[in-house]
């Protein structure tokens, strides 16, 4: 007997199909046919409500502390848990597992907000034995996505970090952090400020479907050129690879350095967790005839696995694909004038006590 196929159905503006069960879920659902289509829709939840929610949780902590060697940076800040973005490779999106919500539709649709944040970052600024350190702003999901726009949790971050003469690093798909340049063009003059913009592709086609509610690409490459002329140090990333799906990552190099970047990084994509049923059900829905091709080179390059998290080739994969890939980019990178220099933030300016409105003696 053949196994039933049943229909996905993409939702307007959503990156995921279903709400697929979390990890932790003890019940979990599935789609059968009785005979009478009943189905139909069951796994799409084109029936379900696909309206924003914002949910609201006091902030605890604010500086999440970073050990992995390969990660360049040691604190990190996420105002937002979920990303309405929606991009269908989000590596995030097994953390809402941890709140008892999908990693699918829920974590678009669903957004916590962390009430409190800017304040508790000035404390923990404050204490007698923070070292000042790398920070980078949205790490995990992005910090200037929409909810952004009435919530202002980014640029109050933004405001204590200022206050405290703290350098900190913004990296985002969305074109909302020029509304904060004010803020961010005066820091990054002093040396305490940069923005790495994530531009995956220059296939507007392509993005809509990826990354169903974030910036157009060409709106993107408008970012970077502002962000530049207002004196503020821009880079691009241009992550994850995907392969055979977005094959212009030269173009996406030559057309950052147009717009002013001075730097570039990029990841292969990796599916850790709930993640891996997620995106096979985008490319299943959007790419059906290359979908085995897609995971049968993915695999190449973890190693035969779906996912491998070794520390040592997360984020690029090993292999021969892996060094086609490495290879493309650093060409391209030295072609086009990108990380030449390497941006250096000035972690000697920090002072803790003017997070906290305290004047200097001196």
């Amino acid at each position: 007997m053949s196994e039933l196929k049943i229909p996905l159905t993409a939702l307007k503006g959503r990156g995921a199909a279903t709400r697929n069960a979390h990890r932790f879920e003890q019940d979990a659902r599935s789609a059968f046919d009785d005979g009478w289509q009943t189905w139909d829709g069951l796994l799409s939840d084109a029936s379900a409500p696909s309206g924003t929610e914002v949910r609201w949780e006091d902030a605890r902590s604010a500086l999440v502390g970073n050990d992995s060697p390969d990660i360049a940076f040691d604190y990190s800040i996420n105002p937002y848990r979920g990303c309405e973005h929606g991009c269908s490779y989000c590596y995030a999106r097994p953390t809402h597992s941890y709140l008892s919500l999908s990693p699918g539709l829920d974590f678009e649709r669903v957004i916590i907000a962390k009430r409190g944040l800017a304040e508790q970052l000035r404390r923990e600024l404050a204490r007698p034995g923070y070292r000042p350190s790398m920070i980078v702003l949205g790490s995990a999901t992005d910090c200037y996505q929409p909810v952004e726009r009435e919530l202002r949790l980014t640029r109050a971050l933004i405001e204590v970090l200022r206050d405290a003469r703290h350098p900190f690093s913004i990296i985002t798909k969305s074109s909302g952090v020029e509304r904060d340049l004010d803020l961010i063009a005066p820091l990054a003059a002093d040396g305490l400020a940069a923005v790495y913009v994530t531009i995956t592709t220059l296939d507007g086609g392509l993005a809509r479907r990826l990354e169903p509610r974030a910036a157009a690409p060409q709106r993107r490459l408008r970012t970077l050129r502002t962000l530049a002329e207002a004196g503020v140090p821009v880079g691009v990333s241009v992550a994850p690879q995907i392969p055979f799906i977005n094959e212009d990552m030269e173009q996406v190099l030559e057309a950052a350095a147009q717009a002013g970047a001075k730097s570039a990084f990029y990841t292969v994509l990796r599916l850790p967790w709930e993640l891996n049923e997620v995106f096979q059900q985008w490319l299943a829905l959007h790419y059906p005839q290359r979908a085995a091709r897609v995971m049968a080179r993915l695999r190449e390059m973890r190693g035969g696995q779906d996912y491998d998290a070794n520390f040592a080739t997360r984020m690029h994969g090993s292999g021969l694909w892996a060094d086609l890939i490495a290879q493309r980019f650093h060409k391209a990178c030295a072609r086009h004038g990108l990380n030449r220099e390497r941006t250096a933030l000035d972690l000697s300016q920090f002072r803790p006590g003017l997070a906290h409105g305290q004047a200097s003696l001196f």
